[in-house]
């Protein structure tokens, strides 16, 4: 093979590398927000779409035309560490009534190829009026507004709507503010990952509620195995040939090690360790991590996957970006020191103690709850990461998280010199070399 030949080849298997890690933590890219992203997905399209749907089990849809890629994908559990989040100063997550109005919202837009703001707040208006297992929607309550206006933020962030004339924050002030959208259907239908849609698990609404994890697990169903696991809710092995068992237990053994931040063993079922075990498991196992750009680090708990140029990264940890990330940081040494775990009683002390040390940090914690809320914000990032679970009403570390070591804390003197508002300031960190 010529050097020229050579040189082609390592450049696709590096684009290829590349396009994975940018999807992994993307899985919606678009031309107008990363042109350089979505022009390596363009060009690779191929590769990649093999790449997943072997791996994962994911399907990639690419429209050069329309200018995005599209990554679907699908957990076999609910995750809610990953949540939709409003576009604001905080980046607050959604909360429930953010995204029953996005669902609403999503279907009324898919009717209209252009609309304006309070045309659209009418037809969500109607639509929840009409449908006496929905709140309604009143644009005369600020906090209304500001939740749908975070919900129009979000898609217009994902390219679905654009805005042609106006601003959406100008409906948070006024419902008669003027705002006109183009509206991508097309897209908008993409934004759905589930396999299922939610309209064929329709119920009788009084048994939403009792019936929500069923029908949240009927969602994720893939028939493609026969089911969509090994075991059904009941325990029990569903007909499924040798084939399909195959394919689960590789898609969901590397779904896993490529969308949590940690896969510890004991989280594993036996049939997913031996596979992992198996010559042909982890055979797979090396050859996807290698051809993904990953490094593996493998420890007798489990499976860590490294990006070494931090493609692949949606969220980091230690990282001074947020209040809570900094108080996870600081939360980890004290729960160190508590041989039996932390209850929630000394979460709310170490808090406390962190609130008195940093008066001029953590604002939004400085109340009569502060404390609590701060340690509960916190032990979520410890448990999102992978670094703690509770056992019991006790916060327990996971071995992940003796990865990391407190190197320095910034203390505040009568004058304030040293300390900052700034959570930056607060804590420093490194991590610990495997």
């Amino acid at each position: 093979m010529s050097t020229l030949a050579n040189q082609l080849v390592v450049a696709e298997r590096e684009e290829v590398s590349r396009g994975i890690r940018l999807l992994l933590a993307q899985p919606l890219i678009t031309e107008r927000a990363d042109p350089a992203g979505f022009d390596i997905v363009r060009r690779r399209k191929e590769p990649l779409a093999k790449w997943f749907d072997y791996t994962c089990g994911w399907s990639l849809v690419v429209e050069p035309r329309r200018g995005y890629a599209r990554l679907a994908k699908v957990r076999s559990s609910a995750d809610g560490s990953r949540p939709a989040r409003r576009l604001r100063s905080g980046r607050a997550p959604f909360d429930r009534r953010r995204y029953v109005l996005l669902c609403v919202t999503a279907a009324e837009l898919l009717a209209v190829p252009v609309t304006t703001i309070g045309l659209l707040a009418d037809r969500v208006v109607q639509a929840t009026a009409a449908d006496p297992a929905l709140p309604p929607f009143d644009t005369a309550g600020r906090a209304e507004r500001m939740a749908f206006a975070d919900v129009l933020k979000l898609l217009e962030s994902y390219g679905v709507l654009t805005a042609l004339d106006g601003a959406t924050e100008s409906f948070v002030e006024s419902a008669d503010a003027k705002v006109l959208y183009r509206v991508d259907a097309t897209l908008l239908m993409r934004l759905a990952a589930a396999p299922i849609g939610a309209s064929r698990l329709s119920v009788p609404s009084a048994e939403g509620p009792l019936r929500f994890e069923e029908l949240l697990s009927g969602l994720v169903r893939e028939r493609r195995y026969g089911g969509g696991s090994i075991t059904d809710d009941a325990g029990e092995s569903p007909a499924v040939s040798e084939a399909q068992r195959n394919l689960w237990l590789r898609h969901s053994v590397l779904r896993r090690l490529f969308d949590d931040p940690v896969v510890y063993r004991d989280d594993l079922t036996d049939d997913e360790r031996a596979y992992l075990a198996s010559p042909t498991g982890r055979q797979i196992l090396r050859r996807s991590v290698e051809q993904a750009g990953f490094v593996l680090e493998e420890r007798t708990e489990g499976f860590l996957l490294v990006d070494p140029d931090f493609l692949a990264t949606d969220a980091k940890f230690p990282d001074d970006s947020s209040t809570a990330k900094v108080a996870a940081l600081l939360l980890l040494e004290q729960i160190q020191d508590l041989p039996g775990g932390a209850t929630p009683e000394q979460l709310v002390e170490i808090g406390s103690r962190l609130l008195r040390k940093f008066p001029r940090w953590a604002k939004a914690y400085q109340s009569a709850d502060g404390a609590e809320r701060l340690a509960d914000d916190a032990v979520s990032v410890l448990r999102d990461f992978g670094l703690a679970h509770h056992v019991g009403d006790r916060t327990l570390l996971r071995p992940a998280a003796f990865r990391y070591r407190l190197t320095g804390a910034t203390s505040t003197t009568e004058d304030g010199a040293g300390d900052s508002a700034d959570p930056a300031a607060a804590v420093t960190a490194e991590e610990v070399a495997p």
